[in-house]
C-alpha cells in the first residue's frame, strides 16, 4: 500500500486503504476456500514477537504466512531477551536484518511504535495495551460478509470499552463510516481525546458515534452486539471482584439479543467467559456464584452468535 511501510494503528489509515485490506482479505480467503494457491511472498520470512501469548493471534499469523508462502519464527515472553537483556531499539535491529517483517503482541504502544521506528522491515501490531487493528480488521470481514455495506451497519460495542478493544473498534467504525454505539459506564469509556478524534473523522466519514449507559436504550435495532471480557490479557485476576461489581448489568443475555431484535447477530473477540469449561472459567464464577461473565452461554451458542464464523 503506497506511502505505508507499517500497519501500527487504525488512525493511520484512509477509509478506502481500510476497504482496501477488507477487499484483499476477502479475495485471500476466497482462494483459500476455493483451494487455489496464494504463495505471493514466496521465501519471504516473518518474526512472531508475542510477549502476550495467544491462541488465535498466534494461528492466525502462522497459518496466514505460510497459505502466503513464508517462513516464520515464533518468539514467546521465554523465547527472546526483548526488553530484558536487549532493549526494543537493538532487537528491532537484529531482527530487521533477518527477517522481511515483524509482527509483535504485548504491552504499550510505545513499544511496537520502537520496533517500527527502528527495524527497517514492515511491523505489524498483533495487539497492544492501547489498540488491536488486526482483530478490527477480521471483525469488520465477519460484518461485511453478513450485511454487506458497512456503513449500513449499527454495531453496539458493550461492557468495557475503555481498553485496546474498544478504542480500535471506536476508531474502524468511525473510519467506515458506521453506526456505533459504545454501552459503557463513564469510567469504561475510551480516553476523551480519542472520542474527540473518532468524531472528527465521522463528521468526514457520516458515521454515527454515540455513547449510552443504559444497555436496552444501547442496543435496540443494532445489528451487531459485540463485548470482551472484563479483565484482559495482562491484568492482574485480583481485578475480578471490582470489575464484576462494575460491568454484571454489562452482561450480553438473551433480553439483550430480543431488544435488539431478530435480525442482530452477537460477536466476541475470545477468548469468552461463558461457561466454567476453562480453569479461570471455572475458579472466577465458583468464587463469585456466577455461571458466566460477559456473555451467558445461551447467547454465545445460538444461532446469533458468529464468533465461530469461518
Amino acid at each position: 500500500m503506497k506511502g505505508h511501510t507499517h500497519f501500527l494503528k487504525l488512525l493511520d489509515f484512509t477509509p478506502a486503504e481500510i476497504q482496501e485490506f477488507l477487499d484483499t482479505a476477502a479475495d485471500l480467503k476466497a482462494k483459500k476456500k476455493a483451494g487455489v494457491p496464494h504463495r505471493y511472498l514466496e521465501g519471504k520470512n516473518v518474526a512472531l514477537i508475542f510477549e502476550k501469548t495467544s491462541t488465535r493471534t498466534r494461528c492466525a499469523f502462522e497459518v496466514a504466512a505460510r497459505d502466503l508462502g513464508m517462513g516464520t519464527t515464533y518468539l514467546d515472553p521465554s523465547g527472546s531477551q526483548i526488553g530484558a537483556k536487549e532493549s526494543i531499539a537493538d532487537t528491532a535491529r537484529v531482527l530487521g536484518r533477518m527477517y522481511d517483517g515483524i509482527e509483535y503482541r504485548g504491552f504499550g504502544q510505545e513499544l511496537v511504535e520502537e520496533l517500527a521506528k527502528h527495524a527497517g522491515v514492515p511491523v505489524f501490531n498483533g495487539l497492544t495495551n492501547e489498540a488491536h487493528p488486526t482483530q478490527i480488521l477480521a471483525d469488520f470481514l465477519t460484518v461485511q460478509e453478513h450485511f454487506g455495506d458497512l456503513k449500513k451497519v449499527k454495531l453496539v460495542y458493550i461492557g468495557d470499552a475503555g481498553y485496546n478493544m474498544g478504542n480500535s473498534m471506536l476508531i474502524g467504525c468511525a473510519k467506515m463510516g458506521m453506526h456505533l454505539v459504545l454501552c459503557a459506564r463513564d469510567d469504561y469509556l475510551p480516553e476523551a481525546w480519542l472520542l474527540e478524534k473518532a468524531k472528527e473523522i465521522a463528521a468526514e466519514t457520516g458515521a454515527v458515534i454515540k455513547v449510552e449507559a443504559d444497555p436496552m436504550k444501547a442496543t435496540r435495532g443494532a445489528d451487531v452486539i459485540y463485548t470482551d471480557v472484563w479483565v484482559s490479557m495482562g491484568e492482574p485476576e485480583a481485578k475480578w471482584s471490582q470489575r464484576i461489581s462494575e460491568l454484571e448489568n454489562y452482561q450480553v443475555n438473551q433480553a439483550l439479543m430480543d431488544n435488539a431484535g431478530p435480525q442482530c447477530k452477537f460477536m466476541h473477540c475470545l477468548p469468552a467467559y461463558h461457561d466454567h469449561k476453562t480453569k479461570i472459567g471455572r475458579e472466577i464464577g465458583e468464587k463469585f456464584g456466577r455461571e458466566a461473565m460477559e456473555v451467558t452461554d445461551e447467547v454465545f451458542e445460538s444461532p446469533q452468535s458468529i464468533v465461530l464464523w469461518s
